[in-house]
């Protein structure tokens, strides 16, 4: 619990701190509510800005600044940590992260089981060949190297990364379903090591998904073990989040103990009706492990249902090889048939989204790569069969074919009744689990999950304000400090003097989520103004164009931030 401590110490700072006399600011932010980050209630108060950094805070008149900006009824808390986005390929073409500015997000974090990087030539290839809409040559190699890419290219927000533990595995396995060598297992490692010398935060997994769903606990504590070295943590997208969900929080508190990493459970939840149970001994189990000592965390969305694609519905043995793979058995009928029965049958064997949404007519479709197939986005897997004249699982596999691709796919999984519960949690932080997005161009072509657009303005709106679930300052908390300590960032996340300036000021009477499943390319409102490294992004609520991001680094960089 030594390491806990050390970032708790960001706290002891007095919120109000000295001003030197005389002193011209570049911005002062006047008058507002002040939400530090600790969970303390909000103070009136200045914040005074100068380069990159916070130069103070207090009450001021007599001093000026170049940009003074009046924030009365409004709250300036530090800028929010987006735990887990999907913003990759989004921020290659539009660099503004606009759905994520302007709902206060000032740093991404990616590596969801697959990061950037590290990429051999084949695994390049490969990515190329299976871009959708977004078009881009792959002109970086380590996962380091990608998010220095992005900040040349030119972000709005800061930028950071897991190394993913499918993308190590493909690297030095391909797809196969085996267990590494002795020499196989060493390649790995080296790879995370070499990532973590980078600035990745840890390794992140996502365990339900072939490859990465062929990966025995043994290999995961191996690489968590090098990581854990650096100083980073693990983070999950467990093995289950529905019939085997106990055991799936058992293992990860494994890995935690056998590496002697913190470890946090990717978007939370319970999947599938008959588990909606089961949260309240997923808790139980999460609370008793940190009793014991180790650092046991989780993230989530504020939905219920969950995005990601019709592989999530067929059975990992079928896909093993990759998508080319995957689409030369689907052509075979025996192979059909029993892809088809495995579907139809409940099973804990792996996890089967198809059966946990309850119905095919829970089951929308999202994204497609194909243009002629793209008049079926935001239709239900149901209406596409009826369309058709063929079964919901024939669909499925017919579309995999003519689009392929895994198909971007929504399924309704979850109780609003969870939701509220584990939103509660002290030791939850949130992520979007999506791109940023803007209601332009390319991004038109898909219908990405609401949360995209809407995840944190969410929170604040209906679940802070309107329904009271947990105060404004706890939720500010979970937004920033709480994240930041996790992620072990220094300097950033909390409205203390000589920390970076990432800043938001938004109206807790006005933020609102606007984006539904129907129409999710729709911008949250009540977020006026963000700062990125003292830079002023979003200006009145509206974008200024600017674009300041940063690379942020985990525990093992030894260079300068």
């Amino acid at each position: 619990m030594k390491r806990i401590a050390t970032y708790l110490t960001i706290f002891v700072f007095p919120l109000f701190a000295a001003y030197s006399q005389g002193t011209e600011y570049d911005v002062i932010l006047r008058n507002g509510t002040l939400y530090d980050g600790s969970g303390k209630p909000g103070v009136v108060g200045d914040v005074a800005l100068n380069g990159d950094k916070i130069a103070a805070t207090g009450n001021w008149e007599s001093i000026r600044a170049k940009t003074e900006i009046d924030a009365t009824g409004l709250a300036v808390a530090p800028g929010f940590i987006n735990m887990l986005s999907w913003a990759t390929e989004s921020l290659i073409h539009d660099g503004r992260s606009q759905s994520d500015i302007r709902q206060g997000i000032t740093l991404e974090v990616f590596g969801e089981g697959w990061s950037m990087g590290p990429l051999s030539d084949i695994m390049k290839k490969e990515s190329e060949e299976q871009q959708g809409d977004i078009k881009y040559k792959i002109e970086w190699t380590t996962p380091g190297e990608y998010l220095e890419y992005l900040v040349k290219r030119g972000i709005s927000t800061n930028v950071a990364s897991f190394v993913g533990a499918t993308t190590v595995r493909i690297h030095t396995l391909g797809y196969e379903d085996r267990v590494p060598t002795a020499q196989e297992l060493q390649k790995m490692k080296e790879l995370v090591g070499q990532a973590m010398e980078e600035g990745a935060l840890g390794v992140g997994s996502s365990l339900i998904y072939a490859p990465a769903f062929y990966a025995k606990t043994h290999e995961l504590i191996e690489l968590c073990k090098v990581a854990s070295q650096y100083g980073g943590s693990y983070i999950s997208h467990m093995r289950s989040e529905g019939n085997r969900l106990l055991e799936a929080v058992d293992e990860l508190v494994t890995i935690s103990q056998e590496a002697k990493i913190d470890a946090e459970i990717y978007h939370l939840k319970a999947a599938g009706q008959s588990n909606w149970k089961k949260i309240d001994e997923v808790i139980k189990k999460v609370e008793k492990a940190r009793s014991q000592g180790l650092k046991i965390t989780a993230d989530m969305y504020t939905y219920t249902a969950g995005a990601t694609g019709l592989d999530a519905s067929m059975p990992p043995w079928v896909q093993e090889g990759g998508i080319k793979e995957w689409r030369k058995r689907l052509h075979d009928p025996e192979i059909r048939k029993r892809v088809k029965q495995e579907m139809t049958t409940p099973t804990d064997e792996w996890e089967n989204l198809y059966l946990g949404a309850g119905s095919p007519k829970n089951v929308l479709l999202a994204g497609f790569k194909t243009d002629s197939l793209k008049y079926l986005t935001g239709k239900t897997l149901a209406a596409v069969a009826a369309l058709r004249g063929t079964s919901p699982e024939e669909t499925a596999m017919n579309l995999v074919l003519d689009d392929n691709s895994r198909v971007e796919t929504v399924y309704f999984l979850m109780s609003e009744e969870n939701v509220k519960k584990q939103i509660k949690l002290p030791w939850v932080s949130f992520g979007s689990d999506a791109e940023s997005s803007a209601p332009e161009g390319v991004f038109l072509k898909s219908n990405p999950h609401p949360r995209a657009y809407g995840n944190f303005a969410r929170l604040l709106g209906k679940y802070v304000r309107e329904e009271k679930i947990i105060s404004l300052e706890e939720a500010v908390r979970r937004l920033t400090t709480l994240p930041a300590a996790n992620l072990k960032i220094k300097n950033r996340g909390a409205l203390i003097p000589g920390y970076f300036a990432d800043v938001v000021v938004f109206d807790p009477k006005k933020i609102t989520d606007h984006a539904t499943f129907e129409k999710p390319h729709q911008y949250s409102t009540g977020v006026i103004h963000v700062f990125v490294n003292g830079v002023q992004v979003l200006k009145n609520g509206e974008h200024t164009g600017a674009k300041p991001g940063r690379v942020v680094r985990g525990p093992g960089w030894k260079g300068k931030q």
